[in-house]
């Protein structure tokens, strides 16, 4: 099936214009080589640390009286570890460093552009 039957077949994600939650369809259909390496197992503990250390509670009051608590994570806070992580993953998949270099600058060049133009 295609993308948009597989989200249907599980359940709807929840898009807006700045975030996308993942659901059990988009996560199970990506495709990855197994690799047991203890620096990205390394990584991988320090990244879930961080995230969580620096995420921000949100409580959400519904109809009935209750309220639901959720967390923001603010990715931007540990990108030097995601960098850290990419350098890992470049080795496994045989990246140039052209390829690696494209990865760890795509968010800085296309995503936060106008941020940096706005601070100069």
């Amino acid at each position: 099936p295609e993308y948009s039957e597989k989200l249907s077949e599980f359940g709807t994600a929840n898009w807006t214009p700045y975030m996308f939650n993942q659901t059990m369809a988009n996560v199970s259909d990506f495709r990855l080589s197994y690799i047991k390496d203890e620096e990205l197992e390394k990584k991988g503990k320090e990244i879930d640390e961080d995230l969580n250390v620096k995420r921000k509670p949100l409580f959400t009051n519904k109809n009935d009286g209750t309220s639901n608590e959720s967390y923001a994570y603010n990715k931007k806070l540990s990108k030097p570890i995601i960098d850290e992580i990419d350098k890992v993953l470049a080795r496994h998949y045989g990246f140039t460093e052209e390829e690696l270099d494209f990865i760890i600058n795509y968010d800085i060049k296309y995503r936060m552009g106008d941020e940096l133009n706005e601070e100069e």
